[in-house]
């Protein structure tokens, strides 16, 4: 895919996993709308990408739909389209006990995680229906905790497994209007979020371990390869993980 006039909106761009990521598709050449709560970390992402015309940073709750609104009306009215959403952000409250969990805490997670990836894939996917050329694609940053959690994580496992179920869903309705969606899981990218995979974290058998990790330039190689494919072809699921971390297997 010639990437040079292609658009690409990432949420949670500030930072870790899709800071890198806003960094590889604009050397890749797309043109990449930065999202993400803090408009200063934002900026600093658009200066380190070398700044210019093809960045646009646009300060975003994904918890709030006219904010929502806002980030994809900002797209269209630069940019004209959107090409790609790489659907990346969250957040998490690992660590706490199941019994000990708030109703606030385990509302604010699904509120970013996954009321959040709806109202930015519902957003992307109206603008790539409508635009001509129509069609688009969506990948959803989902996690290796789509699959198996950690112990005292319900509240992000939760929604990791419920992102899995909206991405199948964004498949098959997108299928008319030329839309592909796929997911990326992800185990232990080295970002501040996950650092302490590194120093020792919780396993199942209740043992503080330290785990393997994996370069996050890895997963940003990984998504430009998703996002680079035309789109009669999709990766449907992609899991991009540290060789040697606890999860194949029995540990």
């Amino acid at each position: 895919m010639n990437s040079s006039h292609n658009v690409a909106v990432v949420t949670g761009a500030g930072s870790g996993i899709g800071q890198a990521c806003a960094l590889a598709l604009a050397r890749a050449g797309w043109r990449v709308v930065l999202a993400g709560r803090r408009a200063d970390a934002l900026q600093q992402v658009v200066e380190q990408a070398g700044g210019g015309d093809a960045l646009l940073a646009v300060p975003t709750d994904v918890t709030q739909p006219a904010q929502v609104d806002a980030l994809f009306a900002a797209t269209l009215q630069r940019f004209g389209r959107v090409d790609l959403l790489f659907n990346n952000a969250g957040t998490s409250a690992n660590g706490i006990a199941f019994e000990d969990l708030s109703y606030d805490t385990w509302r604010s997670v699904v509120d970013v995680n996954l009321t959040g990836m709806f109202l930015c894939a519902q957003g992307a996917f109206r603008a790539m229906k409508a635009q001509s050329p129509r069609g688009g694609r969506i990948v959803n940053n989902g996690s290796i905790s789509a699959h198996a959690p950690r112990p005292d994580s319900a509240p992000y496992t939760a929604t990791k497994h419920a992102v899995t179920g909206l991405t199948k869903s964004i498949s098959l309705d997108g299928r008319a209007w030329d839309i592909a969606c796929g997911q990326i899981d992800i185990g232990n990218a080295v970002t501040d979020m996950a650092a302490r995979m590194a120093t020792g974290v919780k396993q199942a058998d209740g043992r503080i371990a330290a785990e393997a990790m994996l370069d996050v330039t890895r997963v940003a190689d990984a998504v430009v390869h998703m996002a680079s494919l035309p789109l009669e072809a999709n990766v449907q699921f992609m899991t991009i993980m540290a060789t040697k971390m606890p999860f194949v297997g029995r540990g």
